[in-house]
C-alpha cells in the first residue's frame, strides 16, 4: 500500500489521528504516520488522484448511480432518491446510508430504496465517489458486510480494497486540517475520471 519510507515513531501526532485506519498492520500505521509528520501526506494522495470529480449536484448524483446501477445492477430494486448529504459524516462512522422502506400498494408490497452520500465527497475523486456509491449499491442485494457484500463490490469495482484504503487515508488527511484540492479543487468529469 505504502512501500520505501523511513519508520519514525512521532510523538507530535495525536494518538487517535490513524482512528481510521484502525486494524490495518503497525507498519502500514507507521508508514502514514511518517506521510503525516511529513506534511506529506496530501502531496501523496494528488499524485494518486491528481483532480476531484464534477458530481456535485444531487441529480447528477442519481444519474451518476443509476448508470452504476444499471450496469451492475439491473435485477435489483429500483431507486427512489439518491443525493449528498451533510448530516452524514465520518465521525458518526458513516461515509454512505443506504435504507429501505416497504411500500404497501394494493396488495403488493413494494420496496423503496435510498442512497445518502457523505457531502464531503462532494469534492473528492471521482474513485472515491465511485467507492462509496459501489458499497451503497451493494446493499441492494446484500444488507450486511459479508464475504457476499465484499465480494459484489469488489465486482462491481475491482480495486474496491485499495480504494477504501486511500479513502480512509483522506479521511485522515482532512482531520489534519487539510484538503486535497483546495475549495473547489480541479475538477475532472466521470469519462475522463
Amino acid at each position: 500500500m505504502l512501500r520505501g519510507l523511513t519508520v519514525h515513531q512521532d510523538e507530535r501526532l495525536h494518538p487517535d489521528c490513524l482512528r481510521y485506519l484502525a486494524g490495518y498492520s503497525e507498519k502500514v500505521l507507521d508508514q502514514v504516520r511518517e506521510l503525516v509528520a511529513q506534511g506529506r501526506l496530501g502531496e501523496v494522495l494528488s499524485r494518486r488522484y491528481p483532480a476531484a470529480h464534477v458530481i456535485r449536484t444531487d441529480r447528477a448524483l442519481y444519474d451518476f448511480t443509476l448508470g452504476l446501477k444499471n450496469q451492475y445492477l439491473r435485477s435489483s430494486s429500483p431507486l427512489g432518491k439518491v443525493l449528498y448529504d451533510t448530516r452524514i459524516t465520518a465521525e458518526r462512522q458513516a461515509l454512505g446510508l443506504h435504507s429501505y422502506q416497504g411500500l404497501v400498494q394494493g396488495a403488493r408490497i413494494r420496496t423503496r430504496n435510498e442512497i445518502r452520500i457523505a457531502s464531503l465527497f462532494k469534492s473528492a475523486p471521482l474513485e472515491f465517489l465511485r467507492m462509496i456509491v459501489v458499497h451503497e449499491l451493494a446493499h441492494l442485494k446484500e444488507r450486511e458486510h459479508n464475504k457476499a457484500f465484499y465480494q459484489l463490490c469488489e465486482h462491481m469495482e475491482p480495486d474496491y480494497y485499495q480504494l477504501e484504503f486511500d479513502v480512509r487515508l483522506y479521511l485522515t488527511l482532512l482531520e489534519q486540517g487539510e484538503t486535497l484540492y483546495g475549495p473547489a479543487g480541479p475538477e475532472t468529469t466521470p469519462a475522463s475520471g
